[in-house]
């Protein structure tokens, strides 16, 4: 087959794909940001296994035009995530919102709409961002399931931060379907000088097509935390799109547990000089389990510091994946950019492929990138066995000082608690 020939078969799948699915109507703006959306997305196709950001990852069961199955978890043998945290708590039911379980979408400083409400209204400042950050994050890598996103999303909220928020905004994501396919678009703006925390926890549904776009203006800091589990079979693909003004930070953790299939694409775009950029991530993984992170940063102003921190510990055959690069354009002096991805085989069955990239165009930049997979310590391994550490017990101790730099890039003591309770859940379940 020709390349030509793969390429039109590629179109010829999309089109089939989206063939009959409903286009959400809204104000007239709205309507053609969906139709430009979806023109995109016919002209580039959804990702197929051969394309290069996708040659780890099947994107099959991602694009099918059937959902394929999955079991809902209980999850009644732990308390809420982030039950202890006072919060503001939007909750979707398998991609729905759910006015019952939510509670008001009010607050000192904040605005929330639900994004139906807002891309209905023939004025809107969601206007100047929705779809607008996805399809700037389309160049030079394209991202199809995102633009299929912007077209197709069904639900989701728009949120705009006008000061310091105190209280975290908690997004609850509930699976009750064995066969829901749920698409979220969520927008977020934080302006000059303002403060907001956006938590996410749940597995959302048995298919899950997520995006977020977030505008960081000048001065202001946006921390994000999220958590994705326990309900194992899920397939979710997700989308953070972020434009980080002057003086602005920005900063992303997940942590991911469980889940035959994620793929967490983030997409960085430094425009304001002075700024900082940190995504995070744990991953971990038992059995068929693959979980992939997509980074793409790009520094496009002066003095701005980036970090990708990455670790995965993989056991009983899971498989990791780590895509990063870091993007410096002409003119961004001073950069100081860092990118780590580490894998902890607990076995010899598991896998971590990665993928670090950096390319530059300045000449006054410190920009580093380093990938390492390996097992435990064994010298470190020995030293608490001879101290009368049992041996599962000093694994998950280990395991636990590996994961510990990815945990330091969460900010609130009392969220990043919340979070190492949960890792340590984990490895108790899977004491051997």
């Amino acid at each position: 087959m020709t390349r030509a020939q793969a390429k039109q078969r590629k179109l010829d799948a999309t089109q089939a794909r989206v063939q009959g699915m409903p286009i959400p109507q809204g104000a007239a703006w709205s309507n053609d940001i969906r139709q430009d959306a979806l023109n995109r997305l016919l002209s580039m196709g959804l990702p197929q296994a051969r394309d290069e950001y996708w040659n780890w990852t099947r994107p099959d069961t991602l694009t099918a035009q059937t959902v394929t199955p999955a079991a809902t978890f209980d999850g009644s043998d732990e308390a809420p995530m982030f039950g202890s945290i006072d919060r503001l708590t939007i909750v979707f039911v398998d991609g729905v919102f759910d006015e019952g379980a939510s509670d008001d979408l009010s607050g000192e400083n904040l605005e929330i709409m639900r994004l139906s409400e807002a891309l209905a209204a023939d004025i809107h400042w969601a206007k100047d961002l929705y779809g607008v950050l996805e399809t700037d994050g389309q160049d030079p890598v394209e991202r199809p399931l995102a633009a299929m996103n912007t077209c197709f999303a069904t639900d989701g909220i728009v949120v705009r931060a006008t000061g310091v928020v105190t209280k975290p905004v908690n997004l609850v994501y509930l699976h009750n379907s064995d066969t829901s396919d749920a698409i979220l678009h969520h927008v977020v703006r934080v302006e000059t000088g303002a403060e907001l925390t956006i938590l996410e926890n749940g597995p959302a549904a048995a298919r899950f097509n997520k995006v977020m776009e977030v505008d960081v203006a000048e001065g202001a800091k946006f921390h994000h935390v999220r958590t994705q589990g326990r309900d194992h079979e899920r397939r979710a693909a997700t989308h953070i799109f972020a434009r980080i003004g002057a003086e602005a930070l920005f900063k992303s953790f997940t942590m991911t547990a469980n889940g035959v299939l994620t793929r967490n694409e983030v997409v960085l775009d430094i425009v304001g000089d002075d700024s900082n950029a940190h995504v995070a991530g744990v991953a971990m993984g038992d059995g068929s389990f693959h979980h992939d992170d997509t980074v793409f940063v790009t520094h496009d102003a002066e003095r701005c510091e980036s970090r990708q921190v990455f670790k995965k510990v993989l056991r009983n055959g899971a498989e990791g994946v780590f895509q990063g690069k870091i993007l410096v354009k002409d003119g961004a002096q001073k950069t100081d950019g860092y990118q780590i991805s580490q894998g902890l085989l607990l076995d010899g069955d598991s896998q971590f492929l990665a993928k670090p990239e950096l390319e530059i165009y300045a000449d006054d930049v410190a920009c580093s990138h380093g990938s390492t997979v390996g097992a435990i310590d064994e010298t470190a391994l020995f030293y608490l066995r001879s101290r009368g550490v049992p041996e599962r017990e000093a694994t998950d101790l280990l395991t636990l000082a590996f994961l510990a730099e990815v945990l330091d890039e969460i900010e609130d003591e009392a969220i990043s608690s919340e979070v190492l309770t949960r890792l340590e859940g984990w490895l108790k379940r899977r004491k051997a």
